[in-house]
């Protein structure tokens, strides 16, 4: 009897406990981001001062450059060296490129070399293969993929064209082509597929005229 009093007592006794407090997920969250913004101030104050330190030197006097001209040409103030430290000759004193007159291409001839003309008539090679891909997807009625073939590589197309088109009959040749493939690109548009197929074959011609004069 008197062990069920005691049971009882404690059994009372426990359930007048204070239950624990569970912390807010906002405060924990307030926490948090106190703790991240103290370490990003820390690595920013660490990345303002490394650099400095870095490059300073012990008895040195502090280095500075005005474009380059004024002061120690090797400095790094301003965030550039204006050319101090290249060989070349820079284009600008702003400019970290050197001049263009001693470009690989112009000393290859240029937009007139051979090796750059070459360039623009592999293009319309490609296009021809890229034109040719066309028939294929009008067949299956893949209208997404007839303006992606379009677009995708031969953005390239017109400005070889226009490039190698000097005369006025090549400018000409270059200008039915290009009215050739706006037709495809429209019949592709109104999923017309026998007018995307006359448009394909028109355009295939007319870059093959095209090609012959250039």
């Amino acid at each position: 009897m008197k062990l069920a009093i005691v049971a009882t007592l404690i059994a009372s006794a426990s359930a007048f406990q204070m239950a624990p407090v569970s912390t807010p997920a906002s405060v924990i969250a307030l926490k948090a981001n106190k703790v991240d913004r103290r370490a990003a101030a820390a690595m920013m104050a660490g990345a303002l001062f490394a650099p400095a330190s870095a490059l300073a030197s012990a008895g040195e006097s502090p280095k500075f450059s005005v474009f380059g001209i004024i002061g120690d040409g090797t400095s790094l103030s301003e965030g550039a060296a204006y050319g101090s430290d290249q060989t070349a000759k820079t284009y600008s004193p702003y400019s970290p490129y050197s001049d263009s007159a001693d470009a690989a291409y112009l000393k290859a001839g240029g937009k007139s070399g051979a090796e750059y003309v070459a360039r623009k008539k592999a293009v319309i090679a490609e296009t021809k293969v890229r034109l040719g891909r066309l028939d294929g997807y009008i067949e299956k009625k893949k209208w997404y993929e007839v303006k992606n073939e379009l677009t995708r590589y031969m953005y390239e197309t017109r400005g070889a064209c226009t490039f190698l088109a000097t005369s006025v009959q090549q400018k000409e040749a270059a200008a039915d082509f290009f009215r050739a493939i706006e037709k495809v690109t429209l019949n592709s548009t109104m999923k017309n597929q026998q007018g995307a197929f006359d448009a394909t074959k028109e355009a295939i011609a007319k870059l093959d005229a095209f090609e012959k004069l250039v």
